[in-house]
């Protein structure tokens, strides 16, 4: 019965004669075991996405399993797309995939975190069943990025799988699993926008075939501007690329949070009148620039990049995330005010790229070339396949993301040495193709490294990782560090590409001291400080182009024995599974989101207490707001520069104590309330 519904499916999906691509999700109903389970049906049910490591990597493990697992699925190919050309698109396994299809070997997919297609049309047989096999491995590769880094390297088919199916004449998929289409700003004005579309098209059949292309760009319902059948001719088994040039007048600009417009442009091919292609694609018309002395600049005006890091995994899930886990990710972004982000440090899901699209929110998106920051071991190494596979993993970003205008930035490394094999020549490699794949962007890296080093100045841009208050040193030394840097260098377009201190919500004090970096002890009040004191210098520096917070959310990190728990690196300053926001979040809510109106008491968390006189701390974005204890008024005050009011030496009383702060305005009512015990 169940075999009969599914092929019923299948010829309901293939019964339309295709004017346009199908794609099929082939995400369940898959078998897994591990390469050492040779044992006949040791395999389990997965659906995908999955990992293997949320369990062991997750728990602190630092053994946690990195070696081969199998994957394989039966699919049964309708006998009606015999003539079609099928391809099997992984969005993400990591880190190494070997592709078989009837037990016939087909491709090898080297890298964690980008998309790859293979072609599988002549490997099938047609109205039969055929068994997928997806050999992966996350083992340690000398070959392949990253080597080391300070998170887990989950493995397994841990992104979506697609069967899509075109006719033999198509937009290609195999152009490093590309749209197939590029939208190239040549040049963007608020009076006008010169867009050259150029789109690769595949012809799979045996006989030279006559193709038509026709874009259409659209403001919803509405057709901007259209070029009519640009004619080429494709040889056999080939592919070519047609280029078509568009001009809009007046366009309307995609312009951060404040105006994330985006256009739809509608690439189709026809053969003989028909139409056998279409690739529907975004297109938001921004330009941009960063100066030295003033930082960024959107559309002409500047903007304060006030960005986060994120990584892509979470408690329970590992990487293996679902649509709505992204969209939860980027609501919480949203919430807080950010309006940059850094994905470190790795291509992300492609769904992500979207919600940064539309939600306005620029993004810096890097390569996995990662040094070890305070570990052991190297993230470079000179073998000619490693430096090919770093140059086919920035090929793949730039390519499959070309089209996202968040996406202003292309990263290169992380915290990489230069003692050993010395990367900074490769670095140039790098930072030289990604200008000839992508000319409209600028370069950056992420550094640790003295700002002295001939390597900082290698790329477009350049930030640095700096922990002062946390790592050593006082928060105050961010502002003194940044200003020598400034001065010794500059022409240097410099940024802040991570800062940050670990919280645990269950490590409260009465005073404020600095927890143990590497230790058991990492109080929330503290990470609260050390944001407001590192924001302050660089909110106060017009030269800094971005700033990007450590971390957005606590993730895994095996091999970290510190916080509440082994395996978590706790600087997020939201929980691991997303659920509680830090007193730190707050803190920024109240400086970037003045639309959503809110009150916020900071410390909330310590509610047991043994001292009877306190100092109390709001967040907020209203500019003046009134504290109560236990009904009684102490007075209204008004937000500093920082948004963040403060009562000293309030008294409370044996027992529970209501602390409540509300809102002065009458246009803009807040209100918030703890209760606090004093034994």
């Amino acid at each position: 019965m169940k075999r009969a519904i599914i092929c019923l499916l299948l010829l309901y999906v293939s019964s339309a004669l295709f004017a346009e691509r199908k794609e099929i999700l082939l995400n369940e109903n898959w078998k897994f075991r591990f390469t050492h389970q040779v044992q006949h049906k040791s395999e389990q049910r997965v659906n995908l996405p999955h990992t293997w490591n949320s369990g062991d990597a997750l728990s602190g493990k630092q053994d946690y399993y990195r070696g081969m697992g199998n994957y394989t699925k039966t699919l049964y190919v309708d006998p009606a797309w015999e003539g079609k050309r099928l391809f099997l698109r992984f969005e993400g396994v990591n880190t190494v995939a070997d592709l078989f299809i009837n037990d016939v070997f087909v491709g090898e997919h080297r890298g964690g975190y980008g998309a790859f297609v293979f072609e599988i049309t002549d490997k099938v047989k047609y109205g039969a069943d055929n068994r997928i096999l997806v050999k992966v491995s996350n083992a340690l590769h000398l070959d392949v990025m990253p080597l080391v880094g300070d998170f887990n390297f989950y493995g397994g088919i841990y992104r979506d799988v697609h069967l899509v199916i075109t006719e033999p004449v198509n937009i290609s998929l195999t152009d490093y699993a590309s749209p197939g289409v590029y939208l190239v700003q040549n040049k963007v004005t608020k009076e006008r926008a010169d867009v050259h579309a150029k789109v690769i098209v595949s012809n799979g059949s045996e006989s030279t075939q006559p193709v038509q292309a026709h874009v259409k760009i659209w403001d919803g319902d509405k057709l901007v501007q259209e070029q009519k059948m640009l004619n080429v001719t494709v040889d056999p088994h080939d592919w070519t690329t047609v280029g078509m040039d568009l001009t809009i007048q007046k366009p309307h600009l995609w312009n951060g949070r404040k105006d994330p417009f985006l256009y739809r442009v509608e690439v189709t091919l026809f053969v003989g009148g028909k139409e056998v292609d279409r690739v529907v694609q975004p297109l938001g018309l921004r330009f941009f620039h960063v100066d030295a002395e003033k930082g960024f600049f959107l559309n002409g005006e500047h903007l304060k990049l006030q960005g986060v890091c994120r990584h892509q995994d979470r408690a329970e899930r590992g990487n293996a995330l679902f649509k709505e886990h992204h969209e939860e990710d980027a609501a919480i972004m949203a919430e807080m005010g950010v309006n940059a982000v850094r994905l470190s440090h790795y291509p992300q899901a492609s769904y992500f790229y979207d919600l940064m699209d539309r939600y306005g929110i620029v993004v810096w998106t890097e390569i996995p070339q990662v040094g070890p920051g305070g570990y052991q071991d190297q993230g470079y190494n000179n073998l000619p396949a490693f430096r090919e596979n770093g140059k086919e993993q920035l090929k793949e970003l730039i390519r499959q993301h070309y089209n996202h205008p968040s996406i202003c930035f292309w990263g290169l490394y992380n915290e990489l040495k230069t003692i050993g094999d010395n990367p900074t020549e490769y670095i140039g490699e790098l930072n030289e193709l990604a200008h000839q794949e992508d000319p409209t962007r600028l370069t950056t890296a992420a550094s640790f490294l003295s700002y002295d080093d001939p390597i900082s100045a290698v790329t477009d841009l350049i930030a640095w990782n700096q922990y002062f208050g946390w790592y050593g040193g006082a928060p105050s030394e961010m502002g003194e560090w940044l200003d020598a840097n400034h001065k010794a260098h500059p022409k240097y377009k410099i940024a802040i590409s991570e800062y940050g201190a670990g919280a645990s919500i269950y490590h409260q004090q009465d005073s404020l001291k600095r927890g143990d970096a590497s230790g058991w002890w990492h109080p929330e009040n503290y990470q609260t400080y050390y944001h407001i004191e590192n924001w302050k210098a660089l909110a106060e520096r017009p030269f800094v182009w971005g700033s990007f917070l450590w971390n957005m959310f606590d993730f895994g990190a095996a091999h970290r024995t510190e916080g509440d728990r082994p395996g978590i690196n706790d600087k997020g300053l939201v929980t691991f599974d997303r659920k509680v926001k830090k007193d730190a979040f707050y803190f920024y809510k109240a400086n970037w989101n003045k639309v959503e109106p809110f009150v916020y008491i900071a410390n909330r968390r310590h509610r047991e207490r043994t001292l009877s006189v306190t100092d109390i701390q709001i967040f907020s974005n209203q500019s003046e707001v009134e504290l109560f204890v236990n009904g009684k008024s102490q007075g209204r005050k008004q937000a500093d520069d920082y948004a963040t009011f403060e009562w000293k030496g309030v008294a409370l009383q044996a027992g529970d104590n209501r602390i409540e702060v509300r809102s002065t305005s009458k246009k803009h009512p807040a209100e918030d309330h703890v209760i606090w015990h004093v034994k």
